[in-house]
């Protein structure tokens, strides 16, 4: 049997990329700084990973573990994660696994971004602690591949399940959208209603992550929906799916200055594979407005 690692399987993503395993036979073992069913422990924790490596030589390993977050005050929390934690697992790998295929997160917010369309060879631009992290990672993955160890990157765009956490913006939208609905008071203020993201299914985007994994072409690839909305559409889809109007529960701060004006994906490169995401804006918010599944 094929054996795999999830280093921040508590998160959506480890959710969907361990459903997605063990629908194909693979013996997965989870890590997570949370406690919960899989084994708590660290990605920063170099004697952990070389230890799990070591043991299990799994056939693959994903790097998932960090917060997405960008501020300033997360910057040695986003080294020691993102940085350290690619440098543990890869190390690791050439000295005791050579054979495993290893996946390091990358993001669309590493790139330069002027609107159009991002692909994989477009230039890096470091803005703030988490993008810095996220390209360091990248060239630590270019470095260990000098030496044989099979290194993927995969650029993920913004997604969402029923499993985002609280605090992000898409998730407050859909738990407003469903308060509305029951009667609930609502209180929800949002900024710039008229930036343009991606909104992908979490699910999709593991079947993407394996995709990348299972071939030999190219090592770092977009994984993203190549389609665009505003969050003002977010909003009137989700409550509109409830039968309320969000102007009537939602309101704006005009103060507030977006990172970026749209964020969109070219994931043509991973497409030319046979993947491709299949779920729409109208699915994943009909998904977002029930609960989640229990972990």
């Amino acid at each position: 049997m094929s054996r795999a690692i999830i280093f921040g399987i508590n998160g959506q993503d480890g959710y969907y990329l361990e459903k997605l395993l063990s629908a194909k036979q693979i013996s997965v073992t989870g890590v997570s700084r949370s406690p919960g069913p899989w084994q708590q422990g660290s990605i920063t924790d170099q004697s952990l990973v070389t230890a799990l490596v070591r043991e299990l030589q799994p056939d693959y390993i994903f790097h998932l573990a960090a917060r997405s977050k960008t501020g300033h005050e997360l910057l040695y929390e986003h080294q020691d994660t993102i940085v350290n934690g690619s440098l543990h697992v890869l190390e690791a790998v050439f000295n005791h696994s050579p054979a495993s295929r290893v996946f390091i997160t990358g993001s669309g917010l590493q790139f330069v971004n002027n609107g159009d369309p991002i692909h994989e060879n477009a230039p890096f631009e470091a803005r703030d602690a988490y993008s810095l992290a996220r390209i360091q990672s990248v060239y630590a993955a270019r470095y260990y591949r000098t030496k044989g160890v099979k290194a993927y990157t995969g650029y993920l765009f913004h997604h969402d399940s029923p499993l985002r956490s609280s605090g992000h913006l898409n998730r407050k939208i859909a738990d407003a959208a469903v308060a509305a609905a029951d009667g609930d008071p609502v209180h929800l203020t949002v900024g710039d209603i008229t930036v343009e993201k991606e909104f992908g299914f979490a699910g999709d985007i593991a079947a993407g992550i394996f995709q990348l994994l299972n071939q030999d072409r190219f090592f770092e690839a977009c994984i993203g929906t190549g389609k665009a909305y505003s969050v003002e559409q977010w909003l009137e889809i989700c409550f509109g799916m409830m039968d309320k109007n969000w102007k009537d529960f939602v309101q704006l701060n005009n103060q507030y200055t977006a990172d970026f004006r749209r964020m969109l994906s070219d994931s043509s490169l991973l497409q030319s594979t046979g993947w491709q995401p299949s779920t729409d804006i109208r699915e994943l918010a009909a998904m977002m407005l029930k609960p989640a599944p229990a972990r």
